[in-house]
């Protein structure tokens, strides 16, 4: 009988690090997209849902260098650049106050603003590529 696959117990913590980025950036994510009319709802304030994209990309930022290991390097250093960008944009958005022209242009505006974040979801193969099978028990 094979165990599953699971990290070296020396990455877990960077895991679980990189695990509460991944909380934060879709905390955030999650907010922002409050802002999308439904047909049940009307949608929260763009300025409103900003704020809680920015403070929970904040967090994330803040919890970064916790994951930073050099097995994972490459995608840690693609994850930061992402987050920054997303923060770039949300305070280019914040200060500038472009109008969104509509449901299509706020859609887009949303969509430019995540878009910078995909890398942090993608660390995750990093991640993946780590984990080793275990010897059968008994063996």
């Amino acid at each position: 009988m094979f165990r599953r696959r699971r990290l070296p117990p020396d990455l877990q913590e960077a895991f679980d690090a990189f695990s509460s980025v991944v909380a934060s950036v879709e905390r955030g994510a999650a907010a922002l997209t409050e802002s999308v009319p439904s047909t049940r709802f009307g949608g929260r304030p763009l300025v409103d849902t900003l704020l809680e994209f920015e403070e929970a990309l904040g967090e994330a930022a803040a919890r970064m260098p916790a994951w930073r290991r050099p097995e994972v390097e490459d995608a840690w250093v693609r994850a930061e650049a992402g987050l920054g960008a997303a923060l770039e944009r949300a305070e280019r958005v914040r200060t500038e106050a472009p109008d969104p022209d509509g449901f299509e242009g706020l859609i887009g505006l949303i969509g430019s603003l995540l878009a910078p974040l995909e890398v942090v979801g993608d660390a995750a193969d990093a991640f993946t590529g780590l984990r080793v099978r275990r010897r059968p028990l008994g063996v």
